[in-house]
């Protein structure tokens, strides 16, 4: 099935709330917010963390380059957190890892194999407690964890203030004369609340297409 077109009631509110983000808005009609996420194998949520922790500072492609290589030394698919946690460290390495991702990545399998996280556990707690929950591991901090509220469980009002890629696509829609710091991008998205996600998911789309 395909990824939705953008839900015209929050697309509308977000017309109406911000005339700059109006016109990203109108320049992509059929915008569809998780039409990229077809391009992945289906993700559970430790699957999705994985995906989120190899993509910390890198690009889309080079993350998927690493998931390749990954996919290939557990046959054909990302590990689940047993398989992880039996493999040997070297073997995320070999995937072009850093040992710092991948002690991240142990840490959050052992808390998947010990019940401390779980699909159905996340699915269910408020943003703020997934939150809590995925910041506690060591590696893991609020970009990660907000990713995962947006990818993973489509939570509507989620926003990523320290994206850099984000902050470029807002000072080139508003026309800034410098990066938006963290705290001038969440003031701004206030005006967006409670349809946070969807204005991320319209000014990534202008971001990347400015890019290509």
């Amino acid at each position: 099935m395909s990824a939705a077109v953008a839900d015209p009631t929050a697309r509308d509110f977000l017309r109406n709330a911000d005339p700059v983000l109006a016109r990203v808005i109108d320049a992509h009609p059929g915008f569809r917010p998780r039409a990229w996420i077809e391009e992945l194998p289906r993700l559970d949520a430790f699957g999705t963390l994985v995906f989120e922790v190899v993509g910390q500072q890198l690009s889309v492609p080079a993350t998927r380059t690493i998931l390749s290589r990954l996919e290939e030394r557990f046959g054909g698919h990302l590990p689940s957190p047993s398989e992880l946690l039996a493999a040997d460290a070297q073997v995320l390495r070999d995937s072009g890892m850093s040992a710092r991702k991948g002690a991240t990545l142990r840490a959050v399998a052992e808390r998947f194999v010990d019940g401390r996280l779980s699909d159905e556990a996340l699915s269910r707690m408020p943003d703020d407690e997934v939150e809590a929950a995925l910041t506690e591991v060591p590696g893991i901090g609020p970009w990660t964890a907000h990713g995962f509220l947006i990818f993973a469980l489509d939570r509507p009002d989620v926003m990523l203030s320290g994206d850099v890629a984000l902050r470029r696509a807002v000072e080139r829609a508003y026309a800034l004369d410098h990066l938006p710091t963290e705290d001038e991008m969440t003031a701004l998205a206030e005006r967006w609340r409670p349809y946070r996600s969807l204005a991320v998911g319209y000014l990534f789309a202008s971001e990347f297409e400015e890019a290509t």
